[in-house]
C-alpha cells in the first residue's frame, strides 16, 4: 500500500510537470532520479516476494519491513514537493534539499542491507558481489551528494544509478521465483 501510494506521488508530480510546464521548470537530473526512484519502488516490491519464505515473523521484522516502504515513500514525497513556490524550479529545489533525499536514500540502503539479511546467508550469498558492489557504491556516493553541489556529478551518480539498476534488475531478477 504505501508502495503505491510512492508511485502515486511520483506520477502526480510528473504530470503536474506535463499539465504546467511554464509553471514548473524541469530539470534533467531530478528526472533522472525520479525514474530511479520509480525504478526502485518495482525493483523493491518484486524484491519483496522472496518475504514468503520467512517462516517467522515478528513485530520487529514487521517494523524493519514497513520502515523500509516508509523511507521510500518519504523519498518520494521530497523528490516532488507539493509546492515548488520558495524555488525557482526543480534545479534549485533538487539542490537545496540534496541532504534530506541523499541521507533518505542513504537510510534507504541501509535498510535494503538489513531486510536482504532477513531472507537469510543463502539468499544474500546468491546475490553475489553485484550485490555488494552496488550497495556500497551506493552508499558511498549518497554520503557524497549530500555534502556537494557539483552538477556534473550530480548529474553521474544520476545516470550512473539508473542505468546500473536496470542492469541489476535485468541480471538478477528476469524471472520472479
Amino acid at each position: 500500500m504505501i508502495l503505491g501510494l510512492g508511485v502515486s506521488h511520483l506520477l502526480r508530480g510528473v504530470a503536474r510537470m506535463v499539465q504546467h510546464p511554464k509553471q514548473y521548470k524541469v530539470y534533467w537530473v531530478h528526472l533522472v532520479w525520479t525514474l530511479f526512484v520509480f525504478l526502485y519502488l518495482l525493483h523493491f516490491s518484486w524484491w519483496e516476494f522472496r518475504l514468503q519464505k520467512v517462516e517467522v515473523w515478528t513485530f520487529p521484522l514487521y517494523l524493519l519491513i514497513a520502515s523500509y516502504a516508509l523511507l521510500l515513500y518519504l523519498l518520494c514525497a521530497l523528490t516532488f514537493p507539493e509546492d515548488l513556490s520558495d524555488y525557482s524550479g526543480f534545479r534549485a529545489y533538487f539542490y537545496s534539499r540534496r541532504a534530506w533525499i541523499f541521507g533518505c536514500m542513504f537510510l534507504m540502503f541501509v535498510a535494503d542491507i538489513a531486510d536482504t539479511l532477513i531472507k537469510g546467508q543463502a539468499y544474500l550469498h546468491s546475490l553475489g558481489p553485484i550485490y555488494y558492489v552496488r550497495t556500497a557504491v551506493y552508499l558511498g556516493l549518497s554520503l557524497i551528494a549530500m555534502k556537494t553541489e557539483n552538477p556534473r556529478f550530480h548529474a553521474a551518480f544520476a545516470v550512473f544509478a539508473t542505468v546500473y539498476e536496470i542492469g541489476y534488475i535485468w541480471k538478477s531478477f528476469y524471472r520472479l521465483g
